[in-house]
């Protein structure tokens, strides 16, 4: 972490005074998302992010003003990516039900999106009672299309397999609960679960759910 935060902010001086706001914007934001990894959310400070980025603090002044704006804007950041990411892959038309679900599924996990260090960022928001609010103003519009597109998927593989029994809001509630365990588990143990681990895992549960949908993964002896 050390070497990569010295090459960032070599290059940061470099382009410092010369690259257009949208580049310095994004350095500052992923200095922010270093800073928050390293110190926490109440740990990190203009300053902190500064330093990570090798920029000047009236630059982050300048397209912040507040930390407080600072972090808003790269938990908006981070939401949108996560956002824009699981709706280009449904873009395919060609794709059926079960794998526009699997889509979504994958997107929560992909190595760009599904990371101890971006996953901080998350954690720090759930963690802080003061931020809490923050969190679910700032995302509860994404999160909610998301839960939308979700469910109408739900529903048309329940339709297609005649899975009378199964709620699609109940299988939606417990996918968010695997998300969410799976995240920290990633940000607790990253030596010892990974993206890929959580993926076979949620389409074992989509397996018994939805059997004639999805197949379950199965372990090598």
């Amino acid at each position: 972490m050390a070497k990569k935060t010295r090459e960032r902010r070599g290059s940061a001086k470099t382009a410092g005074r010369t690259a257009p706001p949208e580049v310095r914007r994004a350095q500052l934001i992923d200095a922010t998302i270093d800073s928050i990894a390293q110190y926490g959310l109440s740990g990190t400070t203009m300053s902190t992010v500064t330093r990570i980025a090798g920029l000047s603090q009236g630059i982050a002044n300048f397209h912040f003003q507040s930390k407080k704006n600072m972090l808003c804007e790269t938990l908006r950041f981070l939401a949108e990516e996560h956002h824009d990411l699981w709706k280009a892959q449904l873009a395919d038309s060609s794709l059926s039900s079960a794998e526009k679900l699997l889509a979504i599924v994958d997107a929560h996990f992909h190595a760009k999106i599904c990371n101890p260090r971006k996953l901080a960022v998350w954690f720090g928001f759930f963690g802080e009672p003061a931020h809490r609010d923050t969190y679910r103003e700032l995302v509860k519009d994404i999160d909610a299309e998301r839960w939308e597109v979700s469910v109408g998927l739900c529903r048309a593989i329940r339709e297609q397999g005649k899975y009378e029994s199964v709620d699609p809001d109940s299988v939606m509630r417990n996918l968010e609960a695997l998300y969410d365990g799976f995240f920290l588990n990633i940000l607790i143990y990253p030596d010892m679960f990974s993206g890929d681990d959580a993926k076979r895992l949620v389409r074992n549960f989509l397996a018994r759910a939805f059997p004639e949908h999805f197949s379950p993964f199965l372990e090598r002896s």
